[in-house]
C-alpha cells in the first residue's frame, strides 16, 4: 500500500512539475519572432504582470541590456545590466504605470551566426495613448546557434530634442 501511494505521488509530482514547463522554443525559432517576443514580453497594461521567464529565455546566459543617457550632472553614461538586473530595476514600473513597447522600423545586418538589428520603438503607457510618451533606438545583438536565437546585448538611448532619431531609422512614408 505504502509502494503503491509513493508512486502515485511521484507520478502526480513528475506530471505537475512537467505542466509547470513552458515551452518558449517557437518564440526564439526566427529573428523576427525573437525581436517580436522582446517587444512583447515587455509590454502590458497596467497592473498585468510580465511572463519574466520568457524574458529570461530570450537572453544568453552572459547578455547585457545597457541604457545609455545624460546624468542629472550632464555626463552622458551606460548603465550594464543582466536580465535579473533588469527586472529587478523596471519590473514593478512596468506594472504599476502600464507601458507598451512598439517597434515602428528595423534595419538587420548579418554575418554568419551575428545580426545586429537597429529597433526604433515607440512607447505608450496604455494600448489606447494616441502618441507616444518616448521613442529611441535599440541596438539588439543576436546570436544564431543553428538550434535558436540569442539575445546577447540591447543597448540602446531614447530620443531628445539634442538627439532626434535620424530619418534613416523612422518607417519610409
Amino acid at each position: 500500500m505504502k509502494t503503491t501511494i509513493s508512486t502515485l505521488l511521484l507520478v502526480l509530482t513528475v506530471t505537475l512539475s512537467a505542466q509547470e514547463t513552458k515551452d518558449y522554443s517557437k518564440q526564439v525559432a526566427t529573428l523576427d519572432s525573437t525581436i517580436e517576443t522582446l517587444y512583447a514580453v515587455i509590454s502590458g497594461d497596467k497592473g498585468v504582470k510580465r511572463d519574466w521567464n520568457l524574458f529570461k529565455y530570450l537572453f544568453h546566459k552572459d547578455a547585457k541590456l545597457i541604457p545609455t543617457g545624460k546624468s542629472p550632472k550632464g555626463e552622458i553614461n551606460a548603465r550594464y545590466m543582466s536580465p535579473d538586473d533588469y527586472i529587478k530595476t523596471a519590473g514593478e514600473w512596468l506594472v504599476e504605470n502600464g507601458f507598451h513597447e512598439i517597434e515602428i522600423n528595423r534595419t538587420v545586418q548579418a554575418f554568419g551566426n551575428i545580426t545586429q538589428v537597429f529597433s526604433t520603438y515607440e512607447s505608450y503607457k496604455s494600448k489606447s495613448d494616441e502618441e507616444p510618451f518616448m521613442r529611441g533606438i535599440n541596438s539588439i545583438q543576436l546570436l544564431n546557434d543553428g538550434k535558436r536565437w540569442w539575445v546577447i546585448n540591447i543597448y540602446w538611448m531614447q530620443e531628445s530634442e539634442e538627439n532626434p532619431i535620424p530619418e534613416e531609422y523612422l518607417p519610409k512614408q
